[in-house]
């Protein structure tokens, strides 16, 4: 089954690894941030050894985006940041798991303090990611 790992963070100024950037992330001791990311190395390498990764992409600052909506019957293009909220997508991973639950464990790994990470089925998996 196939999944969407959803990166959303909102450093400041715009740079990957995001949580470079992020004060949540900075106020760790350096050993916390090291082990984190030996963590991070680790359970990717298994991903990878395992064939589950599909695709990723880090994506440029939200400042860069433009937006397109309709307003009645007219097409508004504006500058980005499109979203409203504080946070903003970072990038994407897309895995081909066997389970749900190992689908999740991949997730786990990803996303810093000041992140969120969000799973979701692909669609063409079915409607409902089944």
């Amino acid at each position: 089954m196939k999944y969407v790992i959803l990166i959303h963070s909102n450093p400041q100024p715009w740079g990957h690894p995001t949580p470079d950037y992020l004060p949540e992330h900075q106020a760790l001791s350096a050993e916390e941030r090291e082990a984190g990311g030996r963590a991070f190395d680790e359970g990717f390498g298994e991903v990878m050894e395992r064939g589950e990764l599909v695709h990723a992409e880090a994506l440029a600052s939200p400042g860069a985006s433009r937006l397109f909506r309709w307003k009645g019957d007219q097409k508004i293009v504006v500058d980005g940041p499109y979203a409203e909220g504080r946070e903003h997508l970072a990038g994407f991973f897309i895995v081909d798991t066997e389970t749900q639950e190992r689908a999740e464990e991949i997730a786990s790994l990803f996303g810093a303090r000041g992140e969120t990470v969000e799973l979701r089925p692909v669609m063409s998996e079915g409607p409902d990611g089944s």
